[in-house]
């Protein structure tokens, strides 16, 4: 009995271990997965810091930063581009392409106080001296020359007042013939195809437009294309069934790409998380913003909706008795051996050879699909275009198009012509150049047709520069490739007295020389202690800016941003960089575009090395900027200082300075920030 008696514990210890180990394991799981993302975060957080060299100094102290600033480092957002091409290859060369020394700047790049002129004469004598010197320049310099002859030519008409007559000629013939607006439009698939694959709305969509459409998905093929999958050793290739459905501005640009209103995109099979997904998105300013993923989950209930509307909707059932139930509760089932048949009750909207009509709706908030009467997502509105800019819906991809109808649409033409939104009073005139040096010029980048954001700015954070006698802005302009335009921007510059007009035909590969207009502006103009580049669609915190950068040592040549630290250049696509134009594996360290910080003396050793022609150009305007502090550093150390408040996509609270911000939300943060409040607009 005695011996039965000391059986029982273990007995009892043995039939009941492995319900307290799996009830431990349970417990441990759960307290890690309330831990995870916090922990992932603080992961992440170290690695950035780590990576890229501000964890041990690595290169801060030798190039010239100072000892005791931090440097908090967060990796961008990459664009759609940067993604799709990961790891560009090594560069064949066995040399470092970066001059490793520059001729030093003279003693009267050095200091002297410099007399006030134009900002565009030097860039003037440059480019004719390239025309009568010759000699060898790259293809960039003589692109930029080209640009600039051709620029000056249309600035000469404009002020001797030629472009006028033919102006007002050619906006009265466009309006003898300007397109109807009809009420409704239908196109059979042939006549979609016949098209080029887009539909044409005149006047854009107003409240309550819809266009729906009806059509088949093809079925999956291989895919070999290494910017959609790269199959390894041995294995075969991806299958993929997708297809893109686009609203686009058509009317909105000119020369360029049009911006995408709404990028929709199921993916039937092939996307990288191996389920059937929809992607959704906006390109503005040819930057792609942050997708909008549908995977089968529905949306959290916290989450923002649009017109009352989930953003997601749920098309994997996961229980029987239909009640909503959170991943982390259906892996925990699993953990603990309560495993259940997955059911599907309303599968993926989309299938591969099966016809399926499409809704898409513009609401109050945003839009709404709705797949064979089924509401699948909704997308709230998010930059700065309204919904009479939407004047194209294209297809693409493995789709075969039935039909399209478009219905509800606006009857009445709206105006496109961007020069409606200034607002020609008196208060928003910029007072003259004071007659002192000035602590702060901020050179603003605009392009010619952005009246709506210049005159945004004027009416938000330019207040504050107005009202102070150390802080000048003034926007920089090329010419436009539309002579109306050109003319509207002549008048709104006499008027407010804000524009610098560089006159050059404006493009992308050649914004770089506005930034070289802001330097030699802010050195011999405005005789700037600190000069400061921004873009149009970006709001400065001019006060916090200013505090930011008297945290440098007096005396000490800084550059200030949200600084990016091994960056890669591209080497396919759109914005491939070839081997010739960088043929390093890396980019120098450099601020991103939207707001940046050099001190003047790094400004005034640029435009000089470029009146010496020993300054090269590049495409990228922030990057350029990059290669040129670095050069600067060789001759003395430079402080770089990064911070994350000179925000690169969008915009956080206590900002430095937030990018693309339309003007409705330029003007909802100057009345926050009237108020005490330096927080963020969501609304576009």
């Amino acid at each position: 009995m005695r011996g039965k008696g000391r059986m029982e514990p273990g007995i009892w210890l043995k039939r009941h271990r492995l319900f307290w180990m799996t009830s431990a394991v349970a417990a441990v799981y759960v307290l890690l997965l309330g831990c995870e993302l916090p922990w992932m975060l603080a992961r992440v957080a170290t690695y950035s810091f780590s990576a890229d060299g501000a964890g041990d100094g690595g290169g801060f102290e030798s190039a010239g930063n100072l000892g005791g600033s931090v440097h908090r480092k967060l990796h961008p957002l990459d664009s759609e581009e940067e993604i799709l091409q990961r790891g560009a290859p090594l560069r064949p060369e066995k040399f470092s392409f970066r001059v490793p020394a520059l001729i030093p700047p003279s003693s009267a790049d050095q200091g002297g106080s410099p007399g006030r002129g134009s900002a565009t004469a030097s860039l003037h004598m440059i480019f004719e001296g390239m025309d009568k010197n010759g000699g060898s320049f790259s293809e960039l310099h003589k692109s930029a020359a080209h640009a600039w002859r051709i620029g000056m030519e249309v600035f000469r008409d404009l002020k001797s007042g030629k472009l006028a007559a033919a102006v007002t000629a050619a906006v009265e013939e466009r309006n003898g013939t300007e397109e109807s607006c009809p009420h409704s439009i239908s196109l059979s698939g042939n006549e979609f195809r016949e098209r080029g694959r887009v539909l044409v709305i005149p006047c854009g969509l107003t409240l309550g437009s819809h266009i729906t459409l009806v059509a088949r998905p093809y079925q999956a093929h291989a895919e070999f294309d290494p910017k959609i999958s790269v199959p390894r050793e041995g294995d075969q290739a991806v299958m993929v069934s997708q297809f893109m459905m686009e609203l686009q501005g058509l009317k909105n640009v000119d020369g360029e790409e049009p911006p995408r209103i709404l990028h929709f995109n199921p993916r039937l099979k092939g996307d990288w998380s191996g389920k059937p997904v929809i992607e959704q998105n906006t390109c503005y300013r040819m930057q792609w913003g942050t997708p909008l993923r549908c995977e089968g989950w529905k949306s959290r209930a916290d989450e923002e909706r649009v017109d009352g509307l989930v953003k997601c909707e749920k098309w994997i059932r996961d229980d029987d008795d239909h009640s909503e139930e959170s991943k982390t509760a259906w892996w925990l089932n699993r953990l603990i051996g309560r495993t259940k048949k997955v059911s599907i009750d309303w599968p993926y909207p989309f299938a591969e050879e099966k016809l399926f009509v499409l809704t898409l709706s513009a609401g109050l908030e945003g839009y709404h699909v709705n797949v064979d009467g089924r509401h699948i997502t909704s997308f709230p509105y998010r930059t700065g275009f309204v919904l009479e800019d939407a004047t194209g819906f294209s297809l693409n991809g493995d789709l075969d198009v039935q039909s399209i109808f478009a219905l509800s649409l606006p009857t009445s033409h709206p105006s496109f012509a961007p020069q409606r939104h200034l607002e020609m009073n008196s208060r928003w005139q910029a007072p003259p150049l004071p007659d002192n040096p000035v602590e702060l010029f901020i050179g603003i980048l605009s392009a010619g047709n952005h009246f709506a954001e210049r005159m945004a700015v004027r009416k938000s954070w330019m207040q504050s520069t107005r009202k102070s006698q150390n802080v000048v802005a003034r926007f920089f302009v090329a010419m436009h490739a539309r002579k109306e335009v050109n003319l509207e921007l002549m008048k709104e510059a006499e008027f407010f007295g804000d524009i610098i007009i560089v006159p050059f035909m404006d493009s992308y590969d050649l914004v770089v020389l506005k930034t070289l207009s802001i330097c030699e502006y802010g050195v011999h103009a405005a005789s700037a202690k600190y000069i400061m580049k921004c873009d149009d669609d970006t709001f400065v915190r001019v006060d916090a800016v200013l505090r930011e950068i008297k945290e440098v040592p007096n005396g000490q040549s800084f550059y200030v941003g949200n600084i990016n630290y091994y960056h890669k250049p591209l080497r396919e696509g759109k914005w491939a960089v070839t081997y010739e134009e960088w043929p390093e594996e890396d980019y120098p360290p450099y601020a991103n575009g939207p707001g940046y910080i050099i001190s003047s003396d790094i400004a005034r050793f640029i435009f000089s090395g470029f009146e010496r022609h020993t300054l090269r150009l590049f495409k990228m305007e922030d990057v350029s900027m990059g290669m040129w502090v670095e050069l600067f550093n060789t001759t003395r150390p430079v402080a770089y200082v990064h911070d994350v408040k000179f925000c690169q996509f969008g915009c956080i609270d206590d900002y430095y300075t937030a990018h693309y911000q339309s003007p409705r939300q330029m003007l909802c943060m100057w009345d926050k920030l009237q108020a005490g409040r330096p927080q963020c607009c969501n609304m576009r």
